[in-house]
């Protein structure tokens, strides 16, 4: 797929806002009980904890300011949910009989952004003078 290449920097920048954004998403459900509302049964420290943290990460990520810092916290977020809400109470580690495929992807998509940090397209990079 060489053809992709020379768009490979845009192409990350897409995904960083995409899953800023959705993850975005995930927070105002927990915290304002916006797009279903908030999920059954979930305690508190998942609704403010974690909702919080998919609000605060998610529009840090989507934006790409301090997007390493945000993308780390919220890796390990995912990490967390991923075994307390999927592997431990469904009995199984694998995500595609636990549920918990979506826990598991955030986690290292958010893991490969902080690595990577904002890239193109971002506050980071307005603030450094790049493009």
């Amino acid at each position: 797929m060489g053809f992709l290449k020379p768009h490979a920097e845009r192409i990350y920048a897409l995904l960083r806002i995409m899953a800023g954004f959705m993850f975005t998403l995930h927070g105002l459900q927990k915290l304002f009980g916006l797009f279903g509302g908030v999920p059954a049964g979930a305690p508190p420290f998942i609704v403010y904890g974690a909702g919080s943290i998919e609000f605060v990460g998610g529009v840090l990520v989507a934006l790409g300011l301090f997007a390493a810092p945000a993308a780390f916290i919220s890796s390990g977020t995912m990490a967390v949910a991923y075994f307390i809400g999927h592997a431990i109470p469904k009995g199984n580690i694998l995500p595609n009989v636990n549920q918990g495929e979506l826990a598991a992807l955030y986690c290292f998509v958010f893991l490969y952004i902080a690595a990577h940090g904002s890239g193109i397209w971002s506050v980071d990079a307005a603030r450094r003078g790049s493009k």
